[in-house]
């Protein structure tokens, strides 16, 4: 981690801030890395779960640019509201209460195209966290449980064209595979 640190410190900021995405499929690990990353760094983390849902893969982001992006480039605090994953699991609804990520110099942003295309330019560092897919898969239905597969299923299937649409992964700086050789 240190060594990535160091990468990421020696990168210009934008906006005077550097901001870190760990990106990658669900399941592959990218949560993990985020936190020990900002662990290392002292850094916030503002993950992509707030603000995503089982019904939306995409339409969160113009949300997530202008209450996290925005603000943190012009070198403001981002707030904004989480999405409400116990009361409304499957639904879109957002919890009343406002989230604040204070600004820093360093922050990263842990979550499921975080990377992608129309904000590379605006990251300092890109990190892409992968495994192969029935492992993600089966990492997701130890959390999520049985119940959840065919929307694991669908999901996993949006980031695939997501993925190769964008052509997100040829833009990290770094990937790291996760892959269990235990299967």
């Amino acid at each position: 981690m240190e060594e990535v640190l160091a990468e990421v410190r020696r990168r210009p900021a934008v906006g005077g801030i550097r901001l870190v995405g760990v990106d990658g499929p669900s399941g592959s690990g990218k949560s993990t890395f985020a936190r020990r990353l900002a662990a290392v760094a002292g850094a916030p983390v503002i993950e992509a779960d707030d603000f995503l849902s089982w019904g939306d893969f995409s339409g969160w982001w113009t949300r997530f640019d202008q209450e996290v992006l925005g603000p943190l480039l012009s070198g403001r605090d981002a707030r904004y509201r989480v999405r409400d994953w116990q009361r409304d699991e499957f639904g879109s609804s957002l919890r009343p209460e406002c989230k604040v990520v204070r600004w820093a110099p360093l922050t990263i942003l842990d979550g499921v195209t975080t990377t992608r295309r129309a904000i590379s330019d605006r990251l300092a560092y890109r990190v892409w966290v992968d495994a192969p897919r029935r492992q993600r898969l089966m990492r997701g239905l130890a959390r999520d449980g049985e119940d959840h597969r065919d929307r694991w299923l669908r999901w996993q299937d949006e980031e695939d064209r997501f993925f190769g649409d964008d052509a997100t992964r040829s833009r990290a700086d770094l990937v790291i595979d996760t892959t269990d050789p235990a299967g």
